[in-house]
């Protein structure tokens, strides 16, 4: 069962995802959204943690910072504690699965 915090989170992510941001449009550079990031990071790691990494996402989200794939980690940082709370979001660069390309022989006929 969720945290309240985390319910109330949620609630206010849905509302602005079914207001504001149809109302100025898909801004957002990654997939999924910094919304979806946010809600996710807050239901998988809790408010406090799951809040700051959302934050450290928004950041990230302009003119001159990063764009594309960027899924919220499985795991928190492990130099992330609650008294350094800018430990646990990721400032700079995204976390996108590995592509792994192999190079297949052609048939020699």
């Amino acid at each position: 069962m969720p945290h309240p915090g985390q319910s109330i989170a949620h609630l206010a992510i849905r509302g602005y995802q079914l207001t504001l941001s149809g109302l100025i449009g898909r801004q957002c550079r990654h997939l999924p959204t910094c919304s979806d990031y946010t809600d996710e990071a807050i239901q998988r790691h809790g408010f406090w943690a799951g809040g700051w990494m959302g934050a450290a996402r928004i950041c990230r989200c302009g003119p001159f910072g990063t764009s594309g794939l960027d899924l919220v980690s499985e795991t928190l940082p492990e130099t992330a504690a609650w008294y350094k709370p800018w430990a646990y979001g990721r400032w700079r660069g995204v976390n996108a699965p590995a592509i792994i390309c192999e190079a297949v022989e052609p048939d020699g006929g």
